[in-house]
């Protein structure tokens, strides 16, 4: 069973989705997602962790931003949703979006983190590889969530929401039927009053950093000494394997190898894989409490 609750923090509310018993997983979902994309990777996991899957703010059911939020600001929701969970210390696993935040994250709490588990997501050492022709192809949505039509646009009817949500959810799968089950209850959500706008609230934060890590002026960050583990999707139509090449440069602690035959989401694409990977990362390194 699933348990909801809303929980308040720094200023919002939080959907939280809970179950199981053991060490505390937090579950970090990406962009265009929200809880329910974990739903298969914590009825496999259930019976070994707690899994504690939010909505991040500006999606799912929880608040959502006056404008812009980041990376940053995601980071401290979490913190502040950790005390009011009363969770001392977490494992944390993400991808995408959540993979971005997990990086402050680490390096704004790291006594209240036990590991990290990534799949597919953006770190420093990509640098200007992120703009060449080839991948301008693939992100080019990023530049449209700047704009002020874009939530009206894709939200205008039930049919373009379920258009725009639908190509990436396909597209970046390499599975590309897993998410036909849940389609309807994706568009569901992001037909939500502020979800459109919460989700690309984060594109809008992280568009000065986008353009820095192009130009290659981004500024460096400090390393993340934390166990690590990253499982890179074999097929990710955004992040290309070849990407992996700096990793040990922010995670000297890495365990890193290629998640084969799938797309941008492991967790829904090969659910018994995802968990296997999570289960055996964080029964090496242990868990939180």
């Amino acid at each position: 069973m699933i348990e909801h609750q809303t929980v308040s923090a720094r200023g919002g509310t939080f959907h939280v989705a809970r179950t199981g018993s053991g060490p505390p997983l937090l579950l970090l979902h990406g962009w265009p997602e929200f809880w329910l994309t974990w739903e298969p990777v914590m009825q496999r996991l259930a019976g070994r962790f707690h899994l504690i899957a939010p909505d991040l703010r500006g999606f799912g059911a929880s608040s959502k931003p006056a404008g812009p939020w980041g990376a940053a600001e995601h980071a401290a929701d979490l913190v502040a949703l950790l005390d009011a969970l009363g969770l001392d210390r977490v494992g944390v696993v993400g991808h995408d979006v959540g993979g971005a935040i997990m990086q402050p994250l680490a390096r704004l709490a790291p006594d209240r983190l036990a590991g990290l588990m990534f799949f597919g997501f953006v770190h420093p050492g990509i640098g200007a590889r992120m703009g060449t022709p080839d991948r301008l192809n693939e992100i080019w949505y990023q530049s449209f969530h700047q704009m002020p039509m874009a939530p009206a646009l894709v939200g205008a009817t039930r049919d373009t929401c379920r258009a725009y949500i639908g190509h990436f959810l396909r597209h970046w799968s390499h599975r590309k039927d897993a998410f036909d089950p849940v389609m309807d209850a994706w568009v569901d959500n992001f037909m939500q009053p502020g979800n459109l706008e919460g989700g690309f609230a984060y594109y809008r934060a992280a568009h000065a950093a986008r353009i820095a890590m192009l130009a290659g002026t981004a500024p460096p960050q400090p390393p993340i000494p934390l166990p690590t583990c990253v499982r890179w999707p074999e097929h990710d139509a955004i992040f290309p394997y070849a990407w992996t090449d700096t990793l040990h440069e922010t995670f000297p602690d890495l365990d890193l190898a290629s998640f084969p035959g799938v797309g941008h989401f492991p967790h829904r694409e090969d659910p018994d894989r995802a968990a296997a990977e999570i289960a055996g990362f964080f029964g090496r390194v242990g868990g939180g409490r």
